[in-house]
């Protein structure tokens, strides 16, 4: 089975070859795909799928957090998006609710969205 071993050195690789826009938009991604499986769980009533990746997205919330640059007063707003989340977190995973972690989602691919737009803006303007 070689295949899966390239795969995973493909996604080594590219993450290791990333810059810190693309690996912030990676984790967008990541906490989307662990979101959008804890929703699958939910409705198929796996209850450790469900924790499993309400976990994985709150660490990648966590993550957001710790690396904020409080010196910017955006961090702060931000800073209270990812508190937000991470309750609604909390309550999702008590509850096993679905409509919460869709919440969640469709926070996150609006923050993905709109980091997506801010790479882009950035590379038109030479930037970065």
């Amino acid at each position: 089975m070689a295949l899966p071993n390239a795969y995973a050195q493909y996604n080594t690789n590219k993450a290791l070859t990333a810059s810190p826009a693309e690996l912030t938009l990676m984790l967008y991604e990541g906490a989307i795909k662990f979101c959008n499986i804890a929703i699958l769980g939910v409705e198929q009533n796996d209850v450790e799928k469900a924790h499993t990746n309400i976990v994985k997205v709150q660490k990648i919330i966590d993550y957001f957090r710790q690396t904020l640059d409080m010196s910017y007063p955006v961090a702060q707003d931000f800073e209270r998006v990812y508190v937000y989340l991470g309750q609604r977190l909390i309550q999702a995973n008590i509850k096993k609710d679905k409509e919460i972690l869709e919440e969640v989602c469709e926070h996150l691919r609006s923050m993905r969205d709109t980091w997506k737009e801010v790479m882009r803006q950035c590379r038109s303007n030479g930037i970065c």
